[in-house]
């Protein structure tokens, strides 16, 4: 059983958080302040970005806490957030991509594209390739990006990643986190084409209560809670992403989650990777596209 005691210190590191005000990506910063990191937390509100970490020093000591504006619908606000910091740091040890959307009514980026295909994708392709230099210049580097058991219904459609034809919210989250998963193994492939040392690894969270569910009715939350029972707790639902920013056990590629019946809760393991015969050559597809939209070619 793997838990927050078996971290490890975390002194010198230093670790970006996107979404790290609130839910699990609070409690992961937290973990990570609290064993001794530089956190760096990405978000759109630096108001609510620097509320959480007055709650956090207000818990515990540990290393230290920045807030910093980073709105990922924007990708000239990941620019900027890249740019400045690359101008204040020279390593980055662990760029965890957390912040994400569910299910909001119809939505896009100011870029044009959906808004969760574009939060919870593009906006965190762009960050991961504007960091990249620096990931990839410090010893044992990781990138950990949270994706959800809901990549299983997710199919990559290239003709509507702007809504052209019509919406569906829940169709498109799912989409958004097949996304998420196809660029944590497509990263890997190119890192080790490459000869780098970098670690792209995936994480999910099971059935964790936190607000991203804000935008579900309650009759879509109470059916949920009928199909999975009680949630887990954030500092449960957090535990993936740790496990795959700390623990020595995992491998390039590797997606994280809990380890019980379903992958649904418990302590983190490793979860089996489902994906469809033709993965390999979409994921591929979906780069050349991300990297079209975005103008970051990496690695």
């Amino acid at each position: 059983m793997w838990t927050q005691e078996n971290i490890g210190n975390q002194s010198g590191k230093t670790v970006i958080v996107t979404g790290g005000n609130t839910g699990i990506g609070y409690e992961t910063a937290l973990a990570l302040y609290k064993t001794g990191a530089s956190v760096i937390i990405g978000c759109r509100d630096k108001e609510k970005a620097d509320k959480a970490i007055q709650e956090m020093q207000a818990i515990i000591s540990g290393g230290s806490l920045e807030a910093a504006i980073l709105d990922l619908s924007s990708l000239q606000s990941v620019k900027e957030f890249s740019d400045t910091f690359k101008s204040n740091y020279s390593s980055l040890d662990l760029l965890i991509n957390n912040a994400g959307v569910m299910t909001p009514p119809v939505s896009k980026t100011k870029d044009g594209y959906e808004l969760q295909f574009g939060v919870n994708f593009l906006g965190h392709f762009a960050l991961t390739g504007q960091l990249y230099p620096l990931l990839k210049s410090t010893a044992g580097s990781r990138i950990v990006t949270v994706t959800s058991l809901a990549y299983l219904s997710g199919k990559i459609d290239f003709d509507n990643l702007k809504s052209e034809r019509d919406y569906d919210a829940f169709r498109e989250y799912c989409q958004s986190k097949l996304a998420c998963l196809l660029f944590t193994s497509e990263l890997q492939k190119r890192i080790d084409a490459k000869g780098d040392s970098v670690l792209s690894l995936a994480s999910h969270p099971g059935v964790t209560a936190t607000d991203l569910s804000r935008h579900m009715s309650q009759e879509a939350f109470a059916a949920a809670i009928e199909r999975f029972g009680e949630l887990m707790p954030t500092t449960q639902g957090a535990l993936p992403s740790l496990y795959a920013a700390a623990s020595d056990m995992v491998k390039g590629a590797g997606l994280y989650g809990p380890d019980g019946p379903g992958n649904l809760k418990g302590y983190p393991a490793f979860t089996e990777t489902l994906f469809d015969a033709d993965a390999p050559e979409i994921a591929k597809q979906l780069w050349e596209k991300a990297e079209q939209i975005t103008a970051v070619v990496f690695p």
